[in-house]
């Protein structure tokens, strides 16, 4: 009796596990073989340069990954239409937010400034521009000769630093080949202080420009270079010694000494 017992539990248990069994592994194989979710993207259709203005027909729309999502993409063909291209773009490259310039803001350079910066063109010579090897996106600094009050002689000094070339005469883009344009106008990418003091530097003397590594962000704290420390190679600061003698009561001299900013006087007899 009790074995009976037993073989019809057994049968029930397989008539309950075994379909049980075959539901189950069914849905695991009907998730497993389950393509990913996918999301769309616009992308460029043909290769765009800078400063192009995207239209429906340069724009189509590509599947995407959805558990890769791409920050700043759209996935609407007209959020993009009318916007201007920062940078050149490959046919197939989706296209984020950091590549166009600013909804309704004008094409050309004007679209390439970032929100509170400031573009401005400074003059110099052909020589000083690096031998033309000053692209647009390269960083420099700013160096301006000029005269101090009290200093016969003139002295150099780094007014601006690491700093980003916007255009090189009136390119906005490298020379895809790589060629050297000689220019005498440079545009900077500039913070509304740093605009100041390069229309000061440039009402005093002549600016020349200093190419930087991209990857070398530090900046430079060494004082102004006069001709007196080219002379004897020393590192004091730019200076000149002034002598005046004036004659004071009772035949005594003053010697008047200017070394820098530091001046000091001393009287002989």
């Amino acid at each position: 009796m009790l074995a009976r017992r037993l073989m019809f539990a057994f049968i029930a248990a397989l008539v309950v596990a075994v379909p049980s069994t075959i539901w189950l592994g069914r849905r695991v194989v009907a998730h497993s073989a389950a393509p990913p979710r996918q999301v769309h993207y616009v992308v460029a259709a043909r290769s765009l340069e800078a400063g192009e203005l995207l239209k429906p027909e340069n724009l189509t729309m590509l599947e995407w990954p959805a558990a890769n999502t791409l920050s700043g993409a759209s996935s609407k063909i007209e959020d993009l239409t009318g916007r201007t291209v920062l940078y050149p773009l490959a046919a197939g490259e989706p296209i984020l937010d950091r590549h166009l310039a600013a909804p309704g803001s004008a094409s050309g350079l004007s679209g390439r400034i970032p929100e509170g910066m400031r573009a401005i063109a400074l003059k110099s010579d052909e020589v000083v521009g690096v031998a033309g090897f000053l692209f647009p996106g390269t960083r420099v600094d700013a160096l301006v000769t000029y005269h101090v009050n009290n200093l016969p002689e003139p002295v150099t000094s780094i007014v601006l630093q690491d700093v980003q070339v916007l255009a090189a005469g009136h390119q906005i883009q490298p020379d895809p080949e790589g060629k050297t344009v000689s220019v005498d106008v440079v545009t900077l990418l500039l913070t509304p202080r740093d605009a100041e003091k390069a229309v000061l530097a440039s009402s005093q003397g002549a600016i020349h420009f200093v190419l930087r590594n991209g990857a070398d962000r530090g900046e430079s704290s060494d004082a102004p270079v006069g001709l007196s420390q080219l002379a004897n190679g020393t590192a004091a600061p730019a200076a000149v010694r002034v002598m005046s003698k004036q004659q004071k009561p009772g035949n005594a001299y003053e010697v008047e000494t200017i070394l820098g900013t530091k001046q000091t006087t001393e009287s002989f007899r």
